[in-house]
């Protein structure tokens, strides 16, 4: 049977993944997909790479909504797949807004998007809902709490970090640790380290009216691993489980399909309980949970499998659960991925030129 040509609205695509998931979602092997991409950057790669290009605001701005329903009514488009973290929480809570128009939206309901997104309350539920290995984590309400907190987990002698309750990417996080001196930072880490002393931290809130929602926790250590799972309301359908070998500015370079069930079996009991939909990424240092990403993530693509593709098959109701979960058969263990930087030329006019 041959299937109707798609037309996906792909969001925030500029980012690192963008370039990959566009040319996965044309490569398809079942049918021709037209892209339309959007982005805050007039010259984010997706405008390059997509059918069409259009500028939106951020996702925080007033007028985004009504930009991005201004473009679907344009496009009519059949889905609406948003890659941002920003974007993702904001097109939830407008679904039906879009939905009305005939523009499938590929999100989890807004509030499952939103306990995934806050790291303290994701920790609590999951506290109270299981009985999973989780990091130990406080909430200072202060800046002595805060102190305090640090203490309690073992600082100085320990590593501790911490990171505010709703963040993207590394926005916020910092490792205090007391065994690395200012030297050393300055002369053998990059400007972007995430180190820091207590000393520093309290120097930067001492004297602010305000003090921000952190969680602070224990230092994990050990090999990162992240699961990527297409889910429905809160049931896994299938999961792959990544290495992150190697990462720059937060984002996977280098990894490795591998089998870890017991992360498979961690990732439904905590989809259990935070019921998100379609594409998701849990990451873990170890076998513990640091962040779950209410959204498409790195995916090392197969020919024969393309979660996100599969992930908007599932959205448009063209395939069930069992047709999703029989992908687990064909996740190709040991695969790996290799990101790798390129660059695109447009404009300019010859000098000299007749």
């Amino acid at each position: 049977m041959t299937l109707k040509p798609l037309k996906i609205l792909v969001t925030a695509c500029g980012c690192p993944g963008a370039s990959t998931l566009i040319r996965m979602l044309r490569q398809n092997g079942e049918r021709e997909v037209e892209i339309v991409g959007v982005d805050m950057d007039h010259e984010a790669i997706g405008r390059f790479l997509a059918d069409r290009f259009y500028t939106v605001p951020a996702a925080s701005a007033d007028d985004y909504i009504e930009r991005m329903l201004e473009v679907v009514r344009r496009e009519s488009p059949d889905v609406l797949f948003p890659e941002s973290s920003f974007e993702v929480p904001v097109l939830a809570r407008h679904r039906e807004e879009f939905e009305a128009l005939g523009t499938r939206v590929v999100v989890s309901s807004p509030e499952s998007i939103d306990l995934a997104n806050n790291k303290y309350l994701m920790y609590e539920a999951l506290r109270q809902e299981t009985d999973l290995p989780l990091p130990a984590y406080r909430w200072p309400k202060s800046l002595d709490e805060f102190i305090a907190a640090a203490h309690e987990l073992g600082y100085p002698e320990k590593a501790v970090c911490f990171k505010p309750h709703v963040a993207k990417g590394s926005r916020g996080f910092r490792i205090m640790d007391a065994s690395i001196s200012r030297r050393d930072l300055l002369m053998n880490y990059k400007p972007n380290s995430r180190y820091m002393s207590l000393d520093e931290f309290v120097t930067i809130f001492r004297d602010e009216p305000d003090f921000p929602d952190f969680i602070v926790m224990e230092f994990l250590t050990g090999g990162e691993v992240t699961t990527d799972s297409i889910c429905l309301n809160g049931e896994e359908l299938v999961t792959t489980v990544k290495t992150v070998e190697q990462a720059r500015w937060g984002v996977i370079v280098r990894g490795e399909l591998i089998r870890r069930p017991d992360l498979i079996e961690q990732t439904r009991e905590i989809l259990r309980v935070i019921p998100l939909s379609y594409c998701v990424n849990l990451q873990f240092i170890g076998d513990r949970l640091i962040e779950i990403n209410p959204r498409v993530s790195s995916f090392i693509y197969q020919d024969d499998f393309i979660a996100p593709y599969v992930a908007v098959k599932l959205a448009l109701g063209e395939i069930g659960p069992d047709e999703v979960r029989a992908y687990r058969e064909r996740i190709a263990y040991g695969r790996r991925m290799v990101r790798y930087m390129d660059q695109v030329f447009y404009g300019g006019e010859a000098v000299g030129r007749s």
